[in-house]
């Protein structure tokens, strides 16, 4: 059983410029300095390592796949969220700018925060495909935001049930109580009073979100990422 960087902190880099006021506030708030130490990755081994060979990224084995499949949608996130904001479309107010930097600020520690915890462990940074995004059209960028953060929290969901190790569960969660915050105020800018933000194309008649596994969720958002992940060493159950 192996232990993942104790004492952890986390490093924002990104190649645009952030502003980000809130990272420590966030991380306090969410507990993830206390669990940041406790993170355990289970009968880890080198067959469990995840592999880049070239454009093919194997996420890996166990809770290192898990982690690692998170984190590669932590990291399409952050990316989107920064062009969002690097290119706000047109007429955004300046509720919507708010909004949406602190959208992105939370994706980038929750990037951060996975990689720190994976070390070694990591995947690489992944390139990614918005050609099908018209940055400065505000259907277009809420649209695909509203795609990202309701595919975000069915991943986590069904990703729950196949961590081993309750720290890594525990950070899951504190992480899909976030997305899920993401999900309902895209929505909500998508349909102002209404019942959008928690839809029942999200929710089910037993008021759940949605759970999707790992082969429901790659293949959908394969079309935004350049190199090629394969979940196929994944846990299923």
């Amino acid at each position: 059983m192996k232990q993942l960087n104790e004492g952890l902190s986390v490093n924002i880099k990104t190649d645009r410029p952030v502003t980000f006021v809130a990272r420590r506030n966030f991380l306090k708030s969410a507990g993830m300095t206390t669990i940041a130490g406790a993170i355990f990755l289970a009968g880890c081994d080198k067959d469990d390592d995840p592999v880049m060979a070239g454009d093919n990224v194997d996420l890996g084995m166990g809770d290192i796949g898990i982690l690692n499949y998170a984190y590669a949608l932590e990291q399409l996130e952050a990316d989107f969220y920064i062009r969002v904001v690097d290119t706000i479309f047109s007429g955004a107010t300046q509720k919507e700018k708010d909004m949406l930097m602190a959208i992105r600020d939370h994706e980038i520690v929750h990037r951060e925060y996975l990689r720190n915890a994976l070390g070694a462990n990591a995947i690489g940074q992944l390139e990614f495909n918005f050609s099908a995004v018209d940055f400065t059209n505000r259907a277009s960028v809420l649209g695909t935001a509203r795609t990202f953060e309701d595919t975000g929290v069915s991943a986590y969901n069904g990703a729950g049930t196949l961590l081993k190790e309750a720290a890594n569960l525990l950070m899951a969660g504190k992480i899909v109580s976030v997305e899920a915050r993401h999900a309902a105020a895209i929505r909500s800018m998508l349909q102002a009073n209404s019942t959008h933000f928690a839809g029942d194309d999200i929710i089910n008649a037993n008021g759940l979100d949605l759970s999707k596994k790992p082969s429901e969720v790659l293949p959908a958002v394969q079309s935004f990422i350049k190199n090629k992940l394969t979940g196929s060493s994944l846990p299923q159950s």
